[in-house]
């Protein structure tokens, strides 16, 4: 099956949002209405190797209600909305693939409420994951979804993030509560709340966390919160061979160790982290560990998992409970991507994930590495692997089309083997527009119903069009 994984989208050949909507924009929002070229070039690329495509204008919106005037106002000149938070989403989230009005969130950084004694709080859609545990510092409390980057809680939400923790804390969509949502006619709903379970009529709050803002803009977000561990250790292992690295990660699941983090690092990833960090690891396929719980249980699960890598030909595992050597590691892991950029200078960095279920992961990754190779490409792999995700970042010559026909190529293979395994196109990166060719061959008939929610929400398709549903 052939499958384009970054379509070519046709941009909108003429201002979609007419004068007299920017006017009334104007009127109700002030300076905090942009139409200069910095600005809208800003809001309409986001970190992703995807084409940008700007918005015609940029909204900054500081509440809900005026969210809910900008919706209104577009709604009545049937113009596109594209909602925006931190900009670090990596499938083409944000491009304005038919002009319109981009509504920035970022201003919405209000922390509402924290229920210390229920764990969970109420944010509104612009306060970003470092924010929420910098103001949850004093509390003993933190919110554990980390995809890396400083990204917007409403953006994670919204992208059904997840991150570095996942393993052990889950997902956004585990991770929220309850959500406000301006809808495409400007109609307001609070879905969720705080109760912790719920039977009462259809889950909203799992259909719009993950939508992409194709669906509504979220404002506000109720989330779980957690009790800071009372120790945490972090880890280092070296492994002579990929598989021996994975296997380890498979048994240490399948053991019941309950492991904060698992992060795997090929050998090409782990050379770039030497190089830009600053460490001296040996360059071989690595797995780094986080370890939550009492003193003893941190020593306990660190000393188990040490026995299983050991088995498996790991070797060199070091700990430390220190908190400046695990803030260390776990940024370097967070700077793979730009790590990975300084192997290949000049080169354009193509960021993608699967995701398969972990019994298939040592064969997923295998047969992946041995096919990026057989391509001549360099495309370092890294992984949340204890929840069967892994990334890869294609290094692209802009000047050589036939390499990035080949990067195009292997990431197409690479996605439909996920798909037979069982897994799916993307474990958290999400659709946007570079995925969407793969929704139907992941979902089947699935994606006409997805269809139907689409136009009973959205009839004039105003809310990001272009992302998730295929044309």
């Amino acid at each position: 099956m052939s499958v384009q994984t970054a379509p070519a989208p046709t941009p909108a050949t003429a201002s979609a949002t007419p004068e007299a909507l920017l006017e009334s924009l104007r009127e109700l929002l002030g300076e905090r209405l942009s139409t200069s070229a910095a600005v809208r070039e800003q809001h309409g690329k986001d970190v992703s190797f995807h084409e940008g495509f700007p918005p015609d204008a940029v909204a900054f919106a500081h509440s809900t209600e005026e969210v809910q005037a900008i919706v209104r106002l577009c709604a009545s000149h049937k113009t596109p909305i594209v909602p925006f938070g931190t900009g670090t989403s990596l499938e083409g989230h944000i491009a304005a693939l038919k002009g319109g009005v981009c509504i920035d969130l970022s201003q919405m950084n209000s922390v509402l409420q924290v229920n210390d004694e229920d764990l969970d709080c109420r944010v509104q859609a612009g306060v970003t994951r470092k924010q929420l545990n910098e103001y949850l510092r004093e509390t003993g409390l933190f919110f554990p979804i980390d995809p890396g980057a400083d990204a917007s809680l409403g953006g994670m939400a919204a992208t059904r993030a997840s991150g570095t923790n996942a393993v052990r804390y889950g997902t956004m969509r585990e991770n929220v509560l309850g959500l406000t949502v301006v809808l495409a006619d400007g109609r307001v709903i609070k879905t969720g709340g705080r109760a912790r379970k719920s039977a009462a009529g259809y889950d909203l709050t799992r259909l719009f966390v993950g939508s992409e803002g194709t669906l509504g803009v979220i404002t506000e977000i109720q989330l779980r919160l957690y009790g800071i561990p009372e120790a945490m250790s972090a880890a280092v292992c070296s492994f002579d061979t990929l598989e021996g690295a994975v296997n380890t990660v498979i048994l240490t699941i399948q053991t019941g160790v309950p492991v904060a983090r698992i992060e795997l690092i090929d050998e090409v990833q782990m050379d770039a982290i030497n190089r830009y960090s600053k460490f001296d690891y040996p360059v071989k396929p690595t797995l780094f560990f986080e370890f939550h719980g009492t003193e003893a249980s941190v020593r306990e699960q660190s000393e188990t998992v040490a026995a299983l890598a050991e088995e498996l030909g790991g070797s060199n595992f070091v700990w430390s409970t220190l908190p400046e050597e695990r803030s260390k590691l776990w940024q370097a892991r967070h700077d793979g991507y730009w790590a990975a950029k300084a192997l290949k200078p000049g080169a354009g960095g193509w960021a993608t994930d699967v995701c398969v279920p972990i019994s298939r992961l040592a064969e997923c990754i295998l047969e992946t590495k041995k096919d990026i190779q057989a391509s001549n490409l360099l495309a370092p792999i890294v992984g949340h692997v204890g929840d069967g995700n892994f990334h890869l970042t294609y290094l692209i010559d802009p000047d050589d089309p036939d390499e990035l026909k080949r990067a195009s190529a292997a990431n197409d293979r690479m996605v439909m083997r996920a798909i037979g395994m069982g897994g799916t196109c993307t474990g958290e990166h999400g659709i946007g527009y570079g995925k969407i060719g793969f929704l139907q061959a992941e979902h089947g008939e699935a994606v006409s119903v997805m269809r139907t929610i689409k136009q009973a929400l959205d009839p004039d398709g105003l809310m990001n069009p272009g992302k998730v549903l295929p044309a």
